[in-house]
């Protein structure tokens, strides 16, 4: 169980982009909304009074430049550099995520609605890629049971479905995607209630950059990086194992788990082993990308070939 500290009286509106805080001149003249800042290759916001996670690793932390231009975000291009290109003028001011399905409350929240749920913290967590390559990124946000219990869950709900934004004029790369759009994700609801699954809000201190998942996005760090939705905008729980978008364009390839597990290689390809960016050479790959002791319980008894 998690315990967390007095939420900060903040508002989503109020937090001070980096330009303005450096600036007293710019303070005075007035503050713009936090998350409709875009563009430059640090263009973020500031996030204050981070405390860090003890679910940190202390492992060196991938260069900020290298994780926020090496991306998979099809929206916005299938190129890995062609998402800080494409999304940089990404408009994610207002913003809204819904909570509905099998709750008793259900819920739609703004921006500052979910920053006042609880501190928001750092957590220096692995990402592994499912195509081989991985990163060490300090995200920022709390755990996304905080976000789901207070919409309490009915006893039909078993599993959690995420939803990304998706408007066509905003990304008109997405018709190139060959994926189907809006992106679906989902998890179990006993996996989406561990306090490891993270909502994210913000990464290195600041919020996150549209091309890695502006505003609001999951990170679940003991699965393969396409599970960790990005700009989420609907979350329903649901009875039944949801659709996932990988799943429905390669169901052989891409199974509803998902756990990085170096026995089980993806059918083009090995995944014993890793390169991380930044890094010339290939490193073993962790059981459960090094969360095991944490996480492995949650499938006790499972089959994780055949529930890959």
């Amino acid at each position: 169980m998690l315990l967390f500290r007095k939420s900060p009286d903040i508002r989503y509106s109020e937090i001070t982009p980096k330009a303005t805080y450096l600036s007293r001149r710019k303070l005075l003249a007035g503050i713009p909304a936090a998350f409709a800042v875009a563009g430059s290759a640090r263009a973020g916001v500031k996030l204050p009074n981070l405390a860090r996670s003890s679910f940190s690793t202390d492992e060196k932390q991938t260069p900020y430049d290298a994780a926020t231009h090496y991306n998979n975000f099809y929206e916005f291009g299938t190129q890995k550099e062609q998402p800080a290109e494409f999304a940089k003028n990404f408009k994610t001011s207002p913003w809204t995520v819904s909570i509905e399905g099998e709750v008793a409350k259900p819920r739609k929240l703004a921006m500052d609605d979910i920053l006042k749920l609880a501190p928001l913290e750092e957590r220096v967590y692995r990402h592994r890629c499912v195509e081989g390559w991985s990163i060490v990124v300090p995200w920022i946000g709390y755990s996304l049971e905080t976000l789901l219990k207070p919409a309490e869950p009915t006893s039909r709900a078993r599993f959690v479905a995420f939803e990304s934004y998706y408007d066509p004029r905003q990304m008109p790369q997405g018709r190139y995607a060959g994926i189907q759009l809006p992106y679906v994700e989902g998890l179990r609801l006993d996996e989406a209630m561990h306090p490891l699954a993270l909502l994210s809000v913000g990464m290195y201190g600041e919020t996150l950059p549209p091309q890695d998942g502006a505003p609001v996005r999951l990170v679940v760090p003991w699965k393969y990086g396409f599970k960790s939705i990005k700009s989420i905008v609907k979350i329903r729980l649901v009875a039944g194992e949801p659709p996932t978008t990988w799943n429905i364009a390669n169901a052989r390839e891409y199974g509803f788990y998902s756990n990085v597990n170096p026995t089980v290689d993806h059918p083009r390809w090995s995944q014993a082993t890793e390169r991380r960016l930044g890094e010339f050479s290939r490193r073993p790959t962790l059981m459960f990308n090094g969360y095991g002791d944490q996480v492995a319980g949650l499938y006790a008894g499972m089959d994780l070939k055949r529930n890959y």
